[in-house]
């Protein structure tokens, strides 16, 4: 069965990042499912390519943990489970509690009106559907308050988290009725960094990923 979903060629880019992203749309939207086997020389007639950048992208994909590289049985897509979700979000909490309380102390005038306008470009993105759009505006948000660290080993870790985090955020910004809190939730804690309090930005950041683990945990377990 051939696989359906669109192929969107970028002449900017190379070609393997192109089969990247392709695929990587394709798991995140659900055109992949969860246990799909993801055959090589089908992938590679699908897009037109030939098997060297399908491989490069099955690559990558297992390093954002989107891929299962199976023994003897070849890369399928991997499952969204409770327990990943915690792992990975259990790091997060304990980074970002980090980068929130350095961020008190250092960040600027400038990175908080570059905070405030990534909430607002965030909030402008909530109604265009494109849920790629929507995670990267929640990812440029986070990023403005690990650049504020001044830590360059921590942005570092951080970064190197991001594409774990990725599937679990974009899970989190399909739930619509999370749009409201999740709004709220920036303002605060662009409240706390300007005001420099400390541990109220960490209790806040705590909260913004426990509740994230939550709707998530909910979305596994009614599927």
């Amino acid at each position: 069965m051939e696989p359906k979903f669109d192929v969107t060629m970028n002449e900017y880019l190379p070609l393997r990042d192109v089969v990247f992203n392709t695929l990587r749309q394709a798991i995140l939207r659900g055109e992949l499912k969860p246990g799909e086997r993801l055959m090589e020389i089908q992938l590679a007639n699908k897009l037109g390519v030939s098997r060297t950048p399908i491989r490069e992208a099955i690559r990558k994909l297992e390093l954002e943990g989107l891929v299962l590289m199976i023994p003897r049985k070849g890369a399928e897509v991997a499952e969204i489970t409770e327990k990943n979700l915690r792992d990975v979000l259990e790091v997060r909490a304990a980074l970002e509690e980090l980068a929130v309380q350095l961020a008190c102390v250092r960040i600027d005038k400038e990175g908080i009106e570059n905070l405030k306008r990534a909430a607002e470009n965030f909030k402008s993105t909530l109604d265009s559907d494109d849920i790629t759009k929507i995670a990267e505006a929640d990812v440029a948000f986070h990023d403005i308050i690990y650049l504020a660290t001044d830590n360059q080993r921590l942005i570092q870790l951080l970064n190197n988290l991001r594409e774990q985090m990725y599937r679990y955020r974009v899970e989190y910004l399909k739930q619509k009725d999370c749009y409201p809190q999740l709004l709220a939730e920036h303002q605060q804690i662009i409240h706390a960094l300007e005001n420099g309090e400390k541990d109220v930005a960490t209790k806040l950041t705590n909260q913004h990923i426990k509740n994230q683990v939550s709707a998530v945990s909910g979305v596994i377990r009614n599927k």
